[in-house]
């Protein structure tokens, strides 16, 4: 059995930028964004015919104003692909925005037991793991354990790995790529990480999100300091 943190890499808009060069504070994405907020304001201002207006900033401003009147509409015209490495009780969660488009890790076709994943599962460490005491640790991981040995010995019977999921645990690691556009990410953002009643792993998984979104592009995704 092995153990890992969740985690997302952003996936699109595409990044231009060396593999083998340092990105200094993330100039190749931040440049994407950029163009995607450039795409925004394009659209935008088709509606008022103040394309004459546009210049190499001033996207910045235009979509803080419409998101200020409540046209999130606008911000439609610009889009996210992110790569979530989380547990299945999260990734259930984040399928109910259905406005997203999603490809997951197929526990159907998927056989943790044979050589490609080393014949065991991969599981997520729960937020807040550590402050657990050894009771609680323990508990866990006996039953990670117990999933993990009755997974192994249902696929050597002769079991599918469809039928023989039903014994996986939520903490399975499960790998999900989500596809949206921008004012659905910042309604994401505000139910999944800024919102203190979301789940602690989502929490844990959306808040680092939010916060390179804003830091990449503000004036799109800066809603505030999460607590």
């Amino acid at each position: 059995m092995k153990i890992v943190n969740s985690s997302f890499v952003i996936l699109t808009p595409v990044i231009v930028w060396p593999k083998n060069i340092p990105d200094p504070n993330n100039a190749g994405l931040k440049g994407a964004f950029e163009r995607e907020a450039k795409l925004i304001e394009m659209a935008g201002r088709t509606a008022y015919k103040s394309e004459d207006k546009i210049t190499e900033s001033s996207y910045d401003s235009f979509i803080r104003k419409i998101i200020k009147n409540g046209h999130e509409a606008v911000i439609e015209f610009g889009s996210m692909m992110v790569k979530f490495i989380t547990d299945r009780g999260v990734s259930h969660e984040i399928v109910r925005h259905r406005l997203c488009s999603f490809l997951q890790e197929s526990t159907r076709y998927c056989n943790y037991a044979n050589e490609k994943f080393n014949h065991e599962i991969t599981v997520i460490e729960p937020a807040g793991y550590e402050q657990w005491g050894d009771t609680e640790k323990a508990q866990w991981w006996e039953s990670i354990v117990f999933s993990e040995a009755k997974y192994n010995i249902l696929i050597g019977e002769g079991l599918t790995p469809q039928q023989a999921r039903a014994v996986l645990p939520n903490s399975l690691k499960t790998e999900i790529c989500v596809r949206t556009n921008f004012r659905e990410w910042r309604h994401i953002f505000k139910l999944r990480a800024i919102s203190k009643a979301a789940h602690p792993d989502m929490r844990a998984l959306m808040i680092p999100l939010y916060n390179q979104c804003k830091d990449l592009l503000p004036c799109v995704f800066d809603m505030g300091e999460v607590e």
